[in-house]
């Protein structure tokens, strides 16, 4: 029996994270980290072939550690996230660190520690971006330009890794009803209405589409928005 294919799913406790990780469970084998352990465990048992991967990422010493065994790797989802909403004059320089050492660092050193097992298999990279990512508005200084320079480097990495075989794709959601969006609606002083906003099932199926789709068709940008 051939190997199933295995994801690493990064935010995989919650949200479009763990959409993703139950959309992929029937075809793949699963690596899933994130910040909340009770969450992450009862996912892991609710999926077969799943395993925990609670590293953190903005440590970079251990995610080189935890890295250190996986030789092949057929799909990374990028979909841990961090923002923290702010005027310019407002925002010290410790919350644009912290926005860019999750949103962008982590994501960049994740990568190219791994590539050489993506590379292995011909592997896809997916950067759960934002619309954030397209267009900025006031008060989203630092997680704008977190999400800005995502989508560069995901343009970069794209170019590079084509003779490589490695597929990259960036995807723009809306406003997604996960918790992410809760505290968001806090920060910006309004109600959270799960109703108005698209569901993370929602963003995780164009997602594994793009994952599943076949050689000759590489998705490499995908904008959602809510109906």
């Amino acid at each position: 029996m051939p190997e199933r294919p295995i994801a690493l799913v990064t935010g995989a406790s919650r949200g479009i994270g763990a959409a993703v990780a139950r959309s992929l469970a029937d075809t793949h084998d699963l690596l899933l980290g994130g910040r909340d352990g009770d969450a992450l465990h009862a996912l892991v048992d609710e999926l077969p072939g799943a395993k925990p991967w609670p590293v953190e990422l903005t440590d970079h010493q251990a995610v080189a550690d935890a890295v250190a065994d996986i030789d092949r790797l057929d799909a990374l989802v990028h979909s841990a996230g961090l923002v923290e909403l702010a005027a310019v004059a407002d925002a010290p320089v410790d919350s644009w660190r912290r926005t860019f050492e999750l949103n962008l660092f982590a994501v960049t050193e994740l990568t190219r520690l791994l590539l050489p097992a993506l590379r292995a298999s011909k592997g896809h990279v997916v950067l759960v971006n934002s619309g954030a990512g397209l267009s900025a508005k006031p008060n989203w200084g630092a997680y704008a330009a977190s999400k800005f320079a995502l989508r560069a480097f995901a343009d970069v990495l794209r170019a590079e890794e084509a003779a490589n075989g490695v597929r990259v794709t960036s995807v723009f959601p809306g406003r997604t009803a996960t918790d992410m969006q809760r505290s968001v609606r806090d920060q910006e002083g309004g109600e959270f209405q799960p109703e108005h906003y698209l569901r993370p099932e929602s963003v995780a199926g164009p997602i594994v589409s793009a994952i599943r789709a076949t050689d000759d068709a590489h998705l490499t940008e995908i904008v959602i928005r809510p109906s």
